[in-house]
């Protein structure tokens, strides 16, 4: 993990207040990242929550890239030495960066620091062994945000993408393009458990609970948006007399950001379009395109995605001949126990666990060390191997599948640079 200085991170943080024009994120900073911790106040949240495990947060979707960082402070096979790593890692806040001047500000001052960063790795002897096909970050936003590629497109975004440097850098973001160097890794959710006992008690009692609702939504409507089905979803769900649970996050008290509130709605309904809360929730998700997340979160979701959703072809909401009502009534118990079972399944992939997990058995640090070199010695004959440093405990959650997949990526391009089929040169230097 490349060592940045804080201006590249730890700045932001402290200039929070500067990071959204229309909202405050500095209350989402605190433990790591996850944000305030959700105490339970009344029975309701008891109810609706595991809170006495204490991992329950209000997580902010764009606080990934801190998150992530933390993480990896304590990923088992982090390593001092640039030259055993299989990977490496450039803790840059991203997102922070452009959403602090996406609005009011020229392309110029959105470039600024994406360009230093681009320099300052140049400038590493790190940078030399690749040319950054080795290193990779978490944007922390869409991938749309940092691909400003030409000035016709200036109202929007940073060129970080476009620069030379990045062309072959690896990106994670939350929602990704159809660029070959960008993967989707999956939203932050508002659980962030310690060990798998925690996990296996939050699917016991998702799958235990009795959906009164057929299906839901949880949004605020969007009249001026063009092409958007939100209007025509909420429009069936307040039609359907009781079917749909609809939270209108316009309304006063409805805070759309309390987990309470949210994960309530989603435990007591079959299925939302919304990926994972719903998910988290043990709803069953709805898609109205194959973009929203079967082309998007490979690393996380089966390919066979009727085992665990419904696609609904988003022309026939935005023409009206389809009723959501109708069409998910349609499906019979037995299919539906299925695919929440399948849901169930996915929950432990996609979260973020808390950092600095809790070791559930001894290790001397000799044995720690020579395991780990054991794993790096391996790669990339075996390129990801689960390391044996934790105890039955340890989650393989949504940041070790998104560390292995890097892992395998990268030792996948050494390959090919050793077969020849791809040049080791400098793109910086080559413009290529």
């Amino acid at each position: 993990m490349h060592d940045l200085p804080g201006i590249f991170n730890d700045d932001f943080i402290k200039d929070c207040g500067a990071l959204n024009k229309w909202f405050n994120m500095c209350p989402f900073m605190v433990n790591s990242g996850l944000g305030p911790q959700v105490l339970e106040y009344d029975n309701k949240t008891s109810q609706v929550l595991t809170t006495k495990t204490g991992s329950w947060y209000s997580t902010n979707q764009f606080l990934l890239s801190v998150i992530f960082r933390e993480r990896m402070k304590h990923y088992e096979c982090l390593t001092n030495d640039s030259s055993l790593a299989s990977a490496i890692y450039v803790p840059y806040y991203a997102g922070f960066d452009v959403s602090r001047h996406l609005w009011g500000y020229n392309t110029t001052v959105r470039d600024a620091l994406g360009t230093k960063l681009a320099r300052w790795l140049r400038e590493r002897p790190e940078w030399n062994k690749m040319y950054g096909r080795d290193h990779f970050f978490v944007a922390g936003r869409i991938g749309w945000d940092f691909r400003r590629c030409s000035d016709e497109d200036s109202e929007w975004g940073s060129n970080l993408m476009c620069l030379p440097e990045f062309s072959n850098t690896t990106m994670l973001s939350i929602e990704t393009t159809a660029w070959t160097n960008e993967f989707a890794v999956p939203y932050p959710t508002y659980f962030h458990p310690k060990r798998l006992t925690e996990v296996r008690i939050w699917q016991r009692k998702v799958k235990s609970v009795k959906r009164r609702h057929l299906f839901c939504f949880v949004g605020a409507p969007r009249p001026h948006l063009d092409g958007s089905i939100r209007g025509e979803i909420i429009k069936q769900c307040l039609a359907s007399h009781g079917i749909c649970k609809f939270l209108n996050c316009n309304e006063p008290g409805n805070d759309c950001d309390n987990p309470v509130k949210i994960m309530d709605v989603f435990k007591h309904s079959y299925t939302r379009r919304s990926i994972f809360d719903s998910i988290l929730a043990g709803c069953i998700p709805v898609f109205f395109h194959p973009g929203s997340g079967y082309k998007q979160y490979m690393w996380y979701f089966p390919k066979d995605y009727t085992k665990y959703s419904v696609y609904i072809p988003e022309n026939g909401m935005k023409n009206g001949t389809v009723s959501l009502r109708d069409l998910l009534g349609m499906i019979d118990k037995e299919s539906v126990s299925k695919m929440r079972n399948e849901v169930v399944k996915i929950i432990p992939k996609i979260l973020y666990t808390k950092p600095g997990l809790v070791r559930t058995e001894k290790i001397d640090k000799e044995s720690v060390s020579r395991k780990r070199n054991e794993v790096v010695k391996s790669i990339p004959k075996i390129v990801f191997t689960k390391p044996e440093l934790v105890g039955p405990e340890k989650i393989e959650d949504a940041f070790d599948i998104a560390v292995g997949r890097v892992i395998e990526r990268v030792a996948m391009v050494k390959r090919m640079i050793e077969e020849g089929k791809i040049f080791r040169v400098s793109i910086h230097k080559q413009g290529i």
